[in-house]
């Protein structure tokens, strides 16, 4: 090999994931999503993409249907929902059957379970939140014991807000982690369609740089905010550099 020899770059690992919100309540408007936000912006902090968002009723096939198809798509689903004492919460013998494994008490939860409740205590509905598929690993919830899992690339955590992002924090080292999404941002005082063409025209010139814009109404006047997006940092400069260059002459910038 001679020093001549052409350098290859290596591109980052790209790991991605899917959230899959299941429950009847989401979708009859009676609950009100809290979790979506949260893990979109742990995924991106700590380097997983969310690709795309699901939600579907506490039904067994949609379920088994839903979470088959996006575990072969993403490196990671989450989901979120439906495992709880009641008979409605069905996502852990839902994702059992999508793995084709079998599900019964497992006795590790039992144990985490018995660190909160006296054994009187342990009815058979508290017990369902020990029902866990086989071969699946446990997360561990610091808020109430019960925990979540993980089987195959899926993990699975509570709907409660609290439980659910003390399941996701407690998951998270386990998790592989790819380059990180940096973000920068041009807010100006100008309607969207006023950016539109040096926008499009910096997009072109930057096909690796992911960019958008985003209107807002404030103060009774129109805005717009111009977001980049990259794993590179140094891309992402020249890329904000480059935009703003491009931008009519009498733009003036907010915040």
């Amino acid at each position: 090999m001679t020093g001549n020899a052409p350098v290859h770059s290596v591109l980052p690992e790209e790991v991605t994931a899917a959230l899959l919100v299941i429950g009847d309540e989401i979708l009859s408007g009676r609950t009100k999503d809290k979790n979506i936000g949260f893990i979109a912006g742990h995924c991106t902090e700590i380097g997983i993409r969310l690709r795309e968002v699901r939600v579907v009723a506490d039904d067994e096939a949609a379920i088994v249907t839903d979470a088959n198809a996006l575990r072969t798509a993403y490196t990671y689903v989450f989901t979120t929902g439906g495992i709880g004492p009641t008979h409605d919460d069905i996502t852990a013998d839902s994702i059992a059957r999508a793995f084709g494994v079998s599900i019964g008490v497992d006795s590790r939860a039992v144990a985490l379970l018995r660190e909160r409740y006296a054994e009187a205590d342990l009815t058979p509905a508290r017990l369902r939140l020990a029902r866990i598929p086989a071969g699946a690993q446990l997360i561990e919830n610091s808020v109430s014991k019960a925990p979540g899992f993980m089987i195959g690339n899926v993990i699975v955590m509570a709907g409660v807000p609290a439980i659910m992002r003390a399941m996701l924090l407690a998951i998270t080292p386990s998790l592989r982690t790819g380059a990180k999404l940096l973000t920068d941002s041009i807010g100006v005082n100008v309607p969207e369609n006023r950016v539109a063409v040096p926008l499009a025209d910096c997009q072109r010139a930057f096909p690796e740089v992911a960019m958008g814009s985003y209107p807002f109404f404030e103060d009774g006047r129109y805005g717009t905010d111009l977001v980049l997006r990259s794993t590179d940092g140094a891309r992402l400069a020249l890329a904000k550099a480059d935009l703003i260059s491009r931008l009519p002459p009498d733009v003036s910038f907010s915040g």
